[in-house]
């Protein structure tokens, strides 16, 4: 079994269905063992293409996710979890049935809900913002917790506010613009053999053509 065929497997298996692949899935697609899928799924976890619970099982492959994470993105026919703010906005520009999207959360700080149609053509209108916690250099040491604090919120205040009940340090703060500018083409290729990922510390020139520089960022 090829390790490749194998992430292109899980990725169109996410994209149609919604849900992760379970092992046994894969293994009949491929027409492989459940020995072979468990070694390449492990392999793929190295090299960052998707991350696995203490299970074994597919957590998350960016920009889907497993699991809820506080975000839904409703397509044309199918409904994911967004596995963040970032991911939640990069699906309607990876996948056809997600173009428009109807992307809804809650605010972390006051539970306000809140929804957005997010198409391929310009930015949501709001004055929502999104918050980031983990700096760009660390959100592989546990993506799922990175994943689930990347959250939007009513505004700068209830930011600030979330951030004095849960002790945390601010992190990195945007508007709805720059946030749809950073997942436009973020994951351009991957549902496609051969795709080659990046890491947010090694792709200062497209952070940048976006508008995210300095310290949070590794520039």
């Amino acid at each position: 079994m090829n390790v490749e065929q194998l992430r292109v497997e899980v990725y169109r298996a996410f994209a149609e269905t919604g849900r992760a692949p379970s092992i046994e899935d894969l293994a009949r697609e491929l027409v492989a063992s459940v020995v072979e899928v468990n070694e390449g799924l492990r392999a793929l976890a190295d090299a960052r293409h998707l991350a696995l619970d203490g299970h074994g099982s597919i957590a998350m492959a960016h920009p889907f996710s497993a699991v809820p994470l506080g975000f839904s993105v409703m397509g044309a026919t199918t409904l994911w979890w967004g596995g963040c703010a970032w991911d939640s906005f990069a699906l309607p520009h990876l996948l056809d049935d997600a173009n428009p999207a109807l992307v809804a959360t809650r605010c972390p700080a006051c539970d306000t809900p809140h929804a957005w149609n997010v198409t391929r053509e310009a930015p949501p209108p709001g004055d929502q913002v999104a918050h980031f916690l983990v700096p760009a250099a660390r959100m592989w040491d546990d993506v799922v917790h990175t994943c689930g604090n990347q959250r939007i919120f009513c505004s700068e205040a209830c930011v600030d506010a979330w951030l004095k009940r849960t002790g945390n340090t601010r992190g990195h703060v945007m508007d709805l613009s720059t946030l749809w500018r950073l997942a436009s083409r973020w994951y351009q290729g991957r549902l496609d053999p051969g795709y080659i990922r990046r890491e947010p510390s090694d792709a200062a020139d497209y952070l940048r053509s976006v508008g995210l520089t300095g310290p949070f960022w590794g520039s």
